[in-house]
């Protein structure tokens, strides 16, 4: 998989942001994506050192459009700590 079809884009969340404290990042990855290639992804992107991906899959869910069901895509998420002293200047002044 290339560099920019790994990473989909930050999320930026209440959360997320207070996780920024603590050195770790959110972004929204391809549901193929490993955690190799996550980590591999934002070293390049970003020119940090990782030192922990965390993956998270939400399931879709079934919504009301009128008389039908639908579902909503599911989505996968990772929680990426880059090494203390490291910034991701991408979140700054968020």
């Amino acid at each position: 998989m290339h560099l920019y079809e790994v990473l989909r884009r930050p999320l930026i969340t209440e959360k997320s942001t207070t996780l920024q404290e603590l050195n770790k990042y959110a972004f929204e990855v391809a549901e193929k994506a490993t955690k190799p290639q996550i980590k591999q992804a934002v070293e390049k992107a970003f020119n940090v050192k990782v030192t922990k991906v965390n993956v998270l899959t939400q399931p879709g869910k079934s919504r009301r459009m009128g008389r039908r069901i639908v579902m909503t895509p599911s989505r996968r998420k990772a929680i990426v700590t880059v090494k203390t002293g490291d910034k991701i200047g991408f979140f700054e002044g968020v």
